[in-house]
């Protein structure tokens, strides 16, 4: 017995730390790099077989496909020009007015969000953001750089592909398109519209200068066109197959690929640059995470995580749904949402976890990040692409700002999806 207990507290450990570099990424070292240590260690240790890391491994192609193929549409958007293009207009409609840019380009990152994904947000929408605001003379241009962060997480519980998280916490019970907007669509409007309010309350004193109204509008060249085209075919086939009750993965990935190819067969095009760009790094980085938590299952965590959710949903179902959603939503914080939700998705499946509490915890998984730099994977791409801008957020400085967004968007965000359950 001890020793169980001690393998499953080094598990633990082990976890902690990769997590840990993960979040804090020490020497500069990319996050994929921890993960896969991590792995490597639980294997290396003897904590747990190499044949069920690669099984734990293997429980996320779904999500491979998925990121790669919105990764593949998202960075032709951004090569094409397409974001610049979007974001240059928002100026335009702006009328030198901060406030109208601000709810323009929140708008925008809903949109984004709902059909590209929360990442997708943080790693294209925020260099388009900063230009636009450089462009503008904007004295302060973070007030408008940190609606890429916030709304990438608030809104990504609109469709099952806003957040990769998603397919992460159903698997392969991905509720369908008809039975998903029923239950979420209510929750994500209270959650954005109570984003927006607190947000745009916390910054009222930066944005009450006047803004420049003539900004050179980039041209929506052919390659960016066919991305257009691409996203909107993908989104409508996306959102059949999600209708349809299939797995989301496999068509991400075709969609972006024959789009890719289209506009790769342009003479202009260079596609390995385009591949070149790409985060590839994001797959390891996943893949280190699901053997972690097969790590983690193999300690007795989920076992025991299941037996307690199962009790409390027999005391009150209510009281169960609201308390996962918040602890959650608390706990993706400290270790980010994407292991929390590989590990909540177990622990859902093995408690025979009602419907109310599948859609608590997404909530909680989905919302939860936006109150520190820790909580997401989509937080973290957007720091990166901050420094590539010269801009710097400290965890301090964001946790006050979260501090006043999330918890107000989490507990309408439940209350939704309570009445509507």
């Amino acid at each position: 017995m001890n020793s169980i207990t001690a393998a499953s507290a080094i598990t633990w450990v082990i976890a902690a730390l990769a997590t840990a570099g993960i979040v804090i990424r020490p020497w500069h070292l990319p996050e994929a790099i921890w993960a896969l240590a991590g792995a490597v260690l639980l294997v290396v240790s003897g904590l747990l077989s190499w044949r069920d890391a690669l099984a734990g491994a293997a429980k996320g192609i779904d999500v491979y496909f998925f990121l790669t193929g919105m990764m593949l549409l998202a960075e032709l958007a951004r090569q094409e020009g397409l974001f610049d293009w979007l974001a240059a207009k928002a100026t335009l409609l702006a009328r030198g007015s901060p406030l109208r840019l601000f709810a323009l380009i929140f708008g925008v990152g809903i949109v984004v969000t709902a059909f590209l994904s929360n990442d997708a947000t943080a790693v294209v929408l925020t260099p388009a953001v900063a230009a636009v605001a450089k462009a503008a003379g904007a004295a302060k241009p973070l007030p408008y750089l940190l609606i890429c962060a916030f709304v990438a997480n608030a809104a990504s519980f609109i469709l099952p592909i806003s957040n990769p998280a998603n397919l992460v916490i159903y698997g392969s019970h991905m509720p369908r398109l008809l039975q998903w907007l029923p239950r979420y669509l209510p929750a994500s409007v209270l959650a954005i519209a109570a984003t927006y309010v607190a947000l745009r309350f916390s910054q009222r004193k930066h944005l009450r200068e006047t803004l420049a109204t003539r900004i050179a509008v980039p041209a929506l060249n052919g390659g960016a066109r066919l991305a257009a085209a691409g996203i909107a075919a993908a989104t409508i086939i996306l959102l059949t197959v999600s209708a349809l009750g299939f797995q989301l993965g496999l068509p991400t990935f075709l969609a972006g690929a024959v789009t890719a190819l289209i506009v790769f067969w342009r003479p202009a095009c260079h596609p390995f640059e385009t591949l070149r760009n790409i985060p590839w790094g994001i797959l390891p980085l996943v893949a280190g995470l699901f053997v972690l938590v097969a790590g983690l299952e193999n300690s007795g965590a989920s076992i025991a995580l299941a037996n307690a959710l199962q009790q409390l949903n027999q005391h009150s179902a209510s009281l169960a749904a609201w308390l996962s959603g918040i602890l959650i939503g608390i706990g993706c914080n400290l270790v980010n949402n994407l292991p929390a939700a590989l590990l909540a998705g177990s622990v859902l499946g093995m408690a025979h976890a009602p419907g109310d509490v599948h859609a608590a915890v997404l909530i909680g998984v989905d919302l939860g990040p936006n109150l520190s730099i820790t909580g997401s994977l989509a937080t973290i791409l957007w720091l990166a692409a901050l420094r590539r801008e010269g801009l710097i957020v400290d965890g301090w400085t964001f946790l006050k700002l979260g501090a006043i967004v999330m918890p107000p968007a989490l507990v309408l965000a439940l209350a939704g999806v309570s009445a509507f359950s």
